[in-house]
């Protein structure tokens, strides 16, 4: 009797370990309800010569500093929170790549981000106007 008790103590933790590891669903990143969830914008300018690009949101243009080596090319369809200031990650759907940034300025008039981006980047390709491309729709 001892030795059934005994048995049936130890499957239960087993039991219990193995089921507290698993997974729930298909354990595959769940691109679509997470990052396309969030708002949605296009990058309309990016440099090798400017930590700085902008993103055109259907609030108007945020610009934000890039970390590290990535910075998503013009024309990307980016996600992420680009309403408010401050450190965060975006998710470029053009790559599928995650990358972090700090949203230094937000909804924008196309005037104030090209004057912005004149003081961020003065010698850079800020001088030049940013492209307004609007044969593709957001």
């Amino acid at each position: 009797m001892k030795r059934v008790i005994a048995l049936s103590v130890i499957l239960s933790v087993v039991g219990l370990v193995i089921a507290g590891c698993t997974k729930y669903g298909s354990g595959t990143y769940d691109e679509q309800n997470y990052w396309l969830s969030k708002e949605r914008g296009r990058v309309v300018y990016s440099s090798n010569s400017c930590n700085y690009f902008v993103v055109e949101t259907n609030y108007g243009y945020t610009i934000i500093r890039s970390y590290g080596y990535y910075k998503p090319y013009e024309r990307s369809i980016v996600y992420g929170d680009f309403s408010r200031n401050g450190n965060r990650d975006f998710y470029n759907y053009s790559t599928g790549i995650v990358f972090s940034g700090t949203v230094t300025d937000y909804w924008l008039n196309y005037v104030q981000a090209q004057t912005i981006l004149d003081y961020y980047c003065p010698f850079g390709k800020g001088a030049r106007a940013f492209a307004i491309d609007n044969s593709e729709s957001n």
